[in-house]
């Protein structure tokens, strides 16, 4: 699969387990950042073709992380995760510019009809 995916979430195991996911299904370019200065960061320089972003995280969260990617690329494409409770937050998020929202604890099947609905949009 071309493109680049930044997956991004302050624990490394959700980590782990979404790019396992993701390369067992042929996305080959999986790129990690463990908070939202350094997702930040990671998008500029690389221009990746999907961000998977967690909403809480130290330093800076999803959702600012997310204003300041749309900013920088208003057609950058954002999947917001959440764990239960969070609903306020994806709408937040929604409205700021995601295109759609994953929920904790991940199913396989939902993050990979996520993915590709979002990168054959």
């Amino acid at each position: 699969m071309e493109g680049k995916i930044l997956i991004v979430d302050d624990a490394a195991f959700m980590r782990m387990m979404l790019r396992d996911t993701l390369k067992k299904n042929g996305y080959e370019n999986i790129l990690e950042a463990a908070d939202g200065e350094i997702a930040v960061q990671t998008y500029k320089q690389e221009k990746p073709v999907l961000v998977i972003l967690d909403i809480t995280m130290p330093n800076k969260n999803g959702l600012e992380a997310l204003k300041e990617i749309k900013e920088f690329d208003p057609n950058a494409r954002v999947v917001m995760c959440s764990a239960m409770g969070q609903e306020s937050m994806v709408v937040d998020a929604i409205k700021s510019g995601a295109k759609d929202f994953i929920v904790k604890p991940f199913k396989s099947d939902r993050v990979l009809k996520t993915v590709e609905s979002i990168i054959n949009q």
